[in-house]
């Protein structure tokens, strides 16, 4: 029996498969809008789909269910990121902090990788959280737990301190001023020894910004050409969209240079860099040629990582797409 949610923006339509699963088909009304996944097989109850397509809506329905289900999309990129610098005996007993959950995708991850750990998402608004607590509730999940943060510049109160902290696609998200305040706070939170992963941060300075845009070399750009460019030429940019609000969807991405900075200036801190050393990994260009991006096109991922291999060896210098790193807080700070 299929079953039509109805939307402002798209019809979804939910069938009812053998085993409890739902293939769900997303019809924007708006054939010229962005949409990254259209139709996805799920275990997800109605209820909770309904829930999602609320918070999230029609555009992403299919993809914000993906993150969590799909082995290959945000499992993987988080299994890559851990265990190319740490083992799962590190993560027993101990304390994890999923700074900007969203919707919880990444803590339903890592509440399947580490069921020993407890596990603490934390993200700026309500309507993500109750969207989390209902995947949980819906897995049975008692190791995790959700806060709402107070603003985009404060840690909930009373949690912490943690032995690991997650941001898996949440840098980019941060505004500037965010940048400076928030990363001190999570460091002060992070127990010393403890290490802090940053995962799926589109590289300030790479050639193609894949993120908000699609647009290539508009990195490189000024702000007010970068923002005239992206309302012009991506199909994914209102003609009318604000600078402040591509800001907020991840435009600017990051660089290890900064965030080490922030973290050096902001929180008197000494972070360290850990290298990739585990699972046949060597560098940051490994780790990122292993994530899921870029895969509709292997052929040309490939060759770009041959590049990016040359200009390493060639020049000192490591570019890659997107940030997947491992920073380590030394005892005594």
């Amino acid at each position: 029996m299929a079953v039509v949610l109805e939307h402002r923006d798209a019809q979804v339509l939910v069938d009812e498969l053998q085993g409890g699963k739902r293939r769900m088909s997303v019809r924007l009304f708006d054939k010229s809008a962005f949409m990254p996944i259209a139709s996805l097989e799920t275990a997800y109850p109605e209820s909770l789909i309904r829930q999602v397509l609320e918070v999230k809506g029609p555009a992403f329905l299919c993809d914000e269910i993906a993150r969590d289900e799909d082995p290959s999309y945000v499992h993987r990129s988080l299994c890559n990121v851990i265990f190319a610098h740490t083992d799962e005996d590190s993560f027993r007993g101990k304390s994890i902090l999923d700074f900007g959950c969203g919707c919880g995708s990444s803590s339903m991850v890592l509440g399947r990788l580490f069921p020993g750990a407890e596990i603490v998402g934390a993200e700026l608004t309500a309507r993500s959280i109750s969207v989390a607590r209902a995947r949980a509730e819906h897995y049975g999940f008692s190791n995790i737990s959700f806060h709402v943060s107070p603003s985009g510049e404060e840690l909930p109160k009373g949690i912490g301190p943690f032995d690991f902290v997650i941001m898996s696609g949440v840098y980019e998200h941060l505004l500037p001023r965010e940048r400076q305040v928030v990363m001190p706070l999570i460091w002060s939170v992070l127990k010393p020894g403890g290490i802090l992963f940053l995962d799926q941060t589109p590289h300030r300075y790479f050639f193609a910004e894949s993120h908000t845009t699609g647009l290539l070399f508009i990195n490189y750009l000024p702000d007010r050409l970068a923002l005239l460019c992206a309302r012009k030429f991506s199909r994914r940019v209102a003609a009318d969209e604000s600078w402040a609000a591509l800001l907020r969807t991840g435009i600017r991405g990051g660089t290890v240079r900064e965030i080490t900075s922030i973290i050096k200036s902001k929180a008197r801190g000494m972070p360290m860099l850990l290298k990739p050393c585990r699972l046949g990994f060597r560098d940051a260009i490994d780790v990122w040629y292993a994530q899921p991006s870029w895969e509709k096109n292997l052929t040309l991922k490939r060759w770009l990582r041959y590049m990016l291999k040359v200009l390493k060896y060639t020049s000192g210098v490591t570019l890659v797409p997107s940030l997947s790193i491992a920073i380590k807080k030394l005892d005594g700070q």
